[in-house]
């Protein structure tokens, strides 16, 4: 059976001139279609390929001759994804504004600096300036009407139009885009020189009104306690749908209790069908006054054995692998030393190189260009090393909640070892601001309460 989702490169070349005796083959499908404009018969035109560092997508192209319509749109090839996905870019000069951009039809856009944000709608495959150059434009296109009949409203969007031309223009960086997807099919490209801050994703679980939304249903079935508790150590079970195959499999959930730490929620997703997997892990408790950061010097293979937990605020550094993975990325994770960096390892292996079923990398299609390749490559390099127990490493786990966790072999394995540092340290701004604790109030809101309802009471009596 033919692969049908290839990447962009090998496309190119099928699409070349075949030589003379050859069999051309096609890249590019064509199926007559209603125009919704005129009512006449157009064509659409099908590309199937594979986005460097993404997935599988259907590009569109409808063409009307009788009328001129057209339109364009991308579709994630796959299905609704398990989790939704928030990217954040920060753009620092024009060499940003080419960062490639897969935006789903469930998907939006905001410029946060110029306070426009684009609602679901058409998917678009294009990059940071195409976005920002269609919504200025958009804007830009009816303002001489608003001059005359809106004149209120042409200066506010005018003021907005001023500020978008200056980004494009280079002159107001830095600023910020993001992009937040329920479904998870969208995507912005990140680069191997991006440090911590420059380029964030982060998974959520959707709320039921985004599932609702997205037509999924959740049906749960638990067996709790007379206080509506969840019993430790009890496997709870939920149906899904594989988010690979979209067949029935069971998410299980089970609450345990890490000796000299917490309790912790273990959940994983499997599928029968595919062999899709997914496992993440959750912490509880009260909100804690402090972060906690926590610094392990890992120097052997019994070190790569230690239990460790990273939670979803939690940010990971190894400085001698030159490797960051920000809060929220790989979700939470309940594992060894060695385990946690094989997965940081595959996951990126398979989003640079595009590794096929049997782990067999790619050439990361055609946009991975020699010496950034190149770059990989040693970066992986120095990975496999590190897991494997032939260098020296030291990882550090900063966590604003203090929900993270590395395992001592001190005597006393509630205190750190020799080789561990575990400090306490105050929340910046940005990280109260970020877990939303900067608006909570934890004293006194039952007078605020009140007032409320007594106001209630004498706007019904008027």
């Amino acid at each position: 059976m033919p692969e049908l989702f290839t990447p962009i490169g090998e496309k190119v070349e099928k699409a070349a001139p075949a030589a003379a005796g050859e069999e051309e083959e096609r890249t590019v499908e064509e199926i007559e279609s209603l125009c919704m404009n005129c009512h006449q018969n157009g064509v659409t035109r099908l590309f199937l390929t594979m986005i460097p560092y993404f997935r599988e997508v259907v590009i569109m192209s409808f063409n009307c001759e009788h009328c001129g319509f057209q339109n364009n749109e991308i579709q994630p090839a796959g299905t609704i994804q398990l989790k939704g996905v928030h990217y954040e870019l920060r753009l620092r000069d024009m060499a940003d504004f080419g960062r490639q951009v897969v935006k789903s039809d469930a998907a939006t856009v905001k410029f946060i600096e110029l306070d426009v944000e684009v609602p679901a709608g058409r998917g678009q495959l294009t990059n940071v300036e195409g976005l920002l150059r269609t919504i200025v434009d958009d804007l830009e296109a009816d303002q001489e009407a608003r001059k005359e009949s809106q004149p209120e409203v042409y200066a506010k969007i005018d003021d907005i139009v001023k500020k978008g031309r200056a980004m494009l223009a280079g002159e107001a960086f830095p600023f910020r885009v993001s992009l937040d997807d329920p479904t998870g099919n969208s995507f912005i490209s990140p680069d191997l020189h991006d440090g911590v801050g420059k380029w964030s994703k982060r998974e959520y679980l959707r709320t039921k009104e985004q599932n609702e939304a997205l037509g999924l249903v959740d049906t749960v079935t638990t067996d709790l306690t007379e206080d509506g508790d969840i019993v430790p150590d009890q496997v709870y079970q939920f149906p899904a749908s594989c988010p690979g195959c979209m067949h029935p499999c069971t998410t299980n959930m089970k609450m345990v209790d890490i000796p000299h730490f917490r309790q912790v929620v273990l959940m994983n997703t499997s599928c029968d069908d595919c062999g899709y997997k997914s496992n993440d892990v959750k912490t509880g408790g009260e909100i804690p006054e402090k972060g906690k950061k926590t610094t392990i010097h890992v120097k052997n293979p019994v070190d790569l054995a230690r239990d460790i937990l990273k939670s979803e605020s939690c940010a990971l550094e190894c400085p001698e692998l030159n490797l960051s993975v920000n809060p929220g990325t790989l979700g939470g994770r309940f594992t060894t030393v060695e385990g946690l960096l094989t997965q940081v390892r595959d996951d990126l292996r398979n989003q640079i190189f595009q590794t096929d079923k049997e782990g067999v990398a790619g050439e990361g299609g055609d946009s991975l260009a020699a010496g950034e390749r190149q770059r990989w490559n040693e970066f992986f390099a120095n990975l496999d090393s590190a897991i494997k127990g032939e260098r020296e490493f030291t990882i550090v786990l900063m966590d604003p909640l203090a929900s993270s966790y590395v395992q001592s072999l001190a005597d006393d394995p509630s205190q750190p070892d020799d080789q561990m540092t575990i400090e306490e340290y105050d929340r910046t701004a940005e990280e109260e601001e970020d877990l939303g604790l900067a608006d909570m109030k934890t004293e006194g809101y039952e007078d605020d309460a009140a007032a409320e309802a007594k106001a209630e009471e004498e706007k019904k009596a008027l």
